[in-house]
């Protein structure tokens, strides 16, 4: 989206690695282990020489950092692959590196990971900064943090990152925040767009039931918002719009659950024995039925009620894979491959791709200058 031309990439799945080639069929696609990848001889596999690449993007695995895993710490073996896109990136020295993680990684092992990614890099050439992105600022209708690292080879003015250009919020709670983000301020507030709500993404969608949808169905009406409009870009297919299914126990929760409404809307004896137990105060977004006028809570790898919102505002079920899709800001034409478990992983793992065209954006301006 940001003019970038991907010439190779490497995933660990295979399921996965189909949906990248069956979206960038021109791209070499190597499928294993990051670290077993070392063995590959970069520059003959590329045809360039160090120096050559635009650009060396990548999100190593991010379970071990984020805050959702039940222990942080620099003994999860997921925590130090960091170090092989650092690898990576010493052998093929592009002229730019972009490296994307969740907050967490800020805190783990008390700074030591981000030091280490600054040493390796400044030692390699690049001026290197960091910062957590909120990419509701860029019209992704979700709220959803990142930690964006960014390497420019020989540069000597300071690294920039993408302005707010959206008037959205949410809480940032989180370890970093108040240094790392970006914050409007309400004098400035009024002079952003509007944030991209729920129902702006997913309103001209079809109605479908509980477990169902189809990987392929057309679509019944025409586009009724900008957002809209820029994610159809003229497809005529409407891919992946497909639901899990629902127990008749969640069915008869969603009943008492009102638009913006959570677990606490739930009477008692229904609620799962957790909740039960729960302070009101606690897990505000579980069994949560998304307001169509607000921003989503962050997509995850299981669009499952028990770990967010993830109920459709109006009908009785939850998000089908192209609504979760939307909400990330995936393009109508981007199809997803495997079983419709992995589908919905592929969405939440992803960066929202129009927070990606953005910083993609900000680092072309870099390397022209």
């Amino acid at each position: 989206m940001a003019g970038f031309h991907p010439v190779f990439a490497n995933e660990l799945v295979e399921q996965y690695a189909a949906t990248y080639q069956a979206n960038h069929p021109d791209t070499r696609m190597i499928v294993g282990d990051v670290r077993l990848v070392h063995d590959l001889n970069w520059h003959q596999e590329l045809t360039i020489k160090p120096g050559d690449l635009d650009l060396l993007a990548g999100g190593p695995p991010c379970q071990g950092f984020s805050v959702n895993a039940p222990i942080r710490s620099l003994d999860d073996k997921r925590n130090h692959l960091f170090k092989d896109f650092l690898r990576v990136a010493a052998a093929l020295r592009p002229k730019a590196v972009l490296l994307e993680n969740v907050p967490g990684i800020v805190q783990l092992g008390q700074g030591t990971v981000v030091k280490q990614i600054y040493r390796e890099l400044e030692a390699l050439g690049y001026m290197v900064a960091h910062k957590i992105l909120f990419a509701g600022h860029y019209g992704v209708p979700q709220m959803r943090f990142r930690t964006i690292f960014i390497g420019i080879h020989g540069k000597t003015k300071n690294i920039s990152f993408p302005k707010p250009t959206y008037n959205a919020s949410s809480i940032a709670n989180f370890y970093g925040a108040r240094e790392l983000c970006f914050h409007v301020s309400p004098l400035f507030a009024s002079l952003l767009k509007k944030h991209t709500s729920v129902w702006d993404a997913i309103s001209d969608l079809p109605v479908i039931e509980n477990g169902g949808g189809d990987r392929v169905l057309k679509y019944t009406i025409e586009p009724t918002t900008e957002y809209q409009k820029i994610l159809r870009n003229g497809t005529r297919q409407l891919l992946n719009h497909n639901c899990a299914h629902l127990a008749a126990i969640n069915l008869e929760r969603l009943k008492y659950i009102p638009q913006g409404g959570s677990w606490r809307d739930i009477p008692p004896e229904l609620l799962p024995a957790g909740l039960q137990r729960a302070r009101r105060s606690d897990h505000t977004k579980r069994y949560g039925r998304l307001h169509p006028d607000l921003l989503c809570s962050t997509i995850l790898t299981k669009c499952d009620p028990h770990w967010g919102s993830f109920f459709h505002p109006e009908q009785d079920r939850i998000l089908s894979v192209r609504e979760a899709a939307r909400i990330q800001s995936f393009p109508d034409s981007y199809t997803f491959m495997g079983s419709i478990t992995q589908q919905y992983e592929q969405v939440g793992n992803a960066v929202p791709p129009l927070l990606a065209k953005v910083i993609g954006e900000e680092i072309r301006l870099m390397l022209s200058d």
